[in-house]
């Protein structure tokens, strides 16, 4: 048994992993309204997050998928940081799954020459506000936002990371 999840770069095989993990997040552990429907990305993950400049990644504990990350392409060597989500049970220091996933995610932007990563976030996340702002992302007003930034309607609060 591994102390700490592998990440991998998704491939099919973990599509209803993934899109389970995600959806019980949102639905059952934040209360968020949003259904499979509203989020058409989750089943077409290749075509979606893996062109250009994106991609998108799984940690992987005991064959399972625990977390899920991804960069989505906005153009102009700028990226939009999405589907962060940890199960409950690999948060924090023990598992460091949320912070192998955000490496991962910086390491590939720097090799791939991208110069800036936006994300959009719930109010309700603060554990992941903390975890952005510790990690070297700054908010932003909205108004600061690429135009090609993709605003999801439960986003409310917006951060960027130049990467170095």
């Amino acid at each position: 048994m591994e102390n700490f999840p592998i990440v991998k770069q998704y491939s099919y095989e973990y599509q209803t992993q993934v899109a389970d993990l995600i959806l019980h997040i949102q639905q059952q552990e934040y209360n968020i309204p949003i259904t499979r429907d509203d989020q058409p990305d989750l089943f077409k993950i290749e075509e979606f997050y893996q062109t250009g400049n994106g991609n998108f990644w799984v940690a992987i504990y005991n064959d399972k998928v625990v977390g899920t990350i991804s960069l989505l392409d906005i153009g102009n060597n700028r990226v939009a940081l999405r589907k962060m989500f940890v199960d409950k049970n690999y948060r924090g220091t023990k598992f460091k799954t949320a912070s192998l996933l955000l490496n991962t995610a910086l390491e590939w932007a720097k090799e791939h020459s991208v110069e800036v990563i936006y994300l959009g976030t719930t109010p309700q996340f603060l554990a992941a506000h903390r975890f952005y702002e510790k990690n070297g992302f700054t908010r932003i007003n909205p108004s600061d936002l690429p135009d090609s930034f993709p605003v999801l309607q439960v986003d409310k609060l917006f951060y960027q990371y130049f990467v170095q």
